[in-house]
């Protein structure tokens, strides 16, 4: 099951995402990458309909897409 972890680097404050407790390289970004992921979320949606299969749980479909 994947995980979201609050870290820090260089005194920064990141958001690590793992699929699993043993994932070698989680997706980690910082406040400005956040920021940046939520003005385009509902792009990130559309690419995963588009590509990705299956949407995870507990996340709405994008606007304009499949419900």
């Amino acid at each position: 099951m994947s995980e979201a972890k609050e870290s820090e680097f260089r005194g920064k404050p990141l958001l690590v995402l793992t699929l699993t407790p043993e994932d070698k390289y989680p997706f980690q970004f910082g406040l400005r990458k956040a920021k940046l992921i939520l003005e385009h979320l509902e792009d990130i949606k559309k690419f995963v309909e588009k590509y990705g299969g299956e949407q995870p749980k507990n996340v709405p479909p994008a606007a304009g897409g499949p419900s």
